[in-house]
């Protein structure tokens, strides 16, 4: 994964006020921190930032005051009504380092005629260096039967990346088609009546 290179500024305001400064600054505020140092309140450029976020686990290399410092998107709080990032959390990481990061599962592949794949997650916790994390890893489904599982133990991970989760941990499994539909049709069912009992209880609620 190649680095994303950012230059920052130190941030010497704080506070609701001042990060509103920063955001209408078309910049975005943030906190590095790790490795036993004291966090350092900086001001990440919006634009730029916005972009090197869209890809998962982001390596930045973030330049402040002339010093460079690797980190990792820790987290990454956006505004719940417009989406835009209000604040950035990361991590110091070292050339080398062995970090834990939740890696997307992509498909490939067609499971068999009248089989279907019932993904129990869309992700993988992985152990693997700082400078080296695979950007997705992909799971294949060609040719799948009804009845067949993937866990994480069959995952094909990249040279250098371990599993940081029990290697039996289901990913995939594979339902027949009709099966499936009677599945989410019976589930839908569940949860009508469930309303439909909640209703009157709510109305009770409201006489008395």
């Amino acid at each position: 994964m190649a680095e994303v290179k950012l230059t920052a500024e130190l941030r010497t305001e704080f506070g609701k006020g001042a990060a509103r400064r920063i955001r209408r600054a078309a910049k975005i505020p943030a906190v590095l921190y790790g490795h036993g140092t004291d966090p350092v309140h900086i001001a990440l450029p919006g634009h730029e930032t916005l972009l090197a976020l869209r890809q998962e686990n982001a390596l930045l290399s973030i330049e402040v005051d002339g010093k460079s410092q690797l980190a990792l998107p820790k987290q990454v709080q956006r505004d719940p009504l417009k989406g835009f990032i209000e604040h950035v959390d990361l991590v110091i990481v070292r050339r080398g380092e062995k970090v834990t990061v939740d890696i997307p599962l992509h498909a490939e592949g067609e499971t068999a005629p009248n089989a279907v794949a019932m993904w129990d997650r869309n992700d993988v916790s992985v152990e693997a260096e700082a400078t080296h994390i695979p950007e997705g890893i992909t799971v294949s489904l060609e040719g799948l039967e009804a009845g067949a599982q993937i866990h994480a133990a069959d995952l094909q991970l990249p040279a250098g990346v371990t599993l940081a989760i029990d290697p039996q941990t289901l990913i995939v499994s594979v339902s027949d088609t009709r099966a499936a539909v009677e599945e989410e049709a019976a589930e839908a069912a569940a949860e009508s009546g469930e309303e439909a009992a909640a209703e009157p209880a709510e109305s009770e609620t409201a006489e008395s």
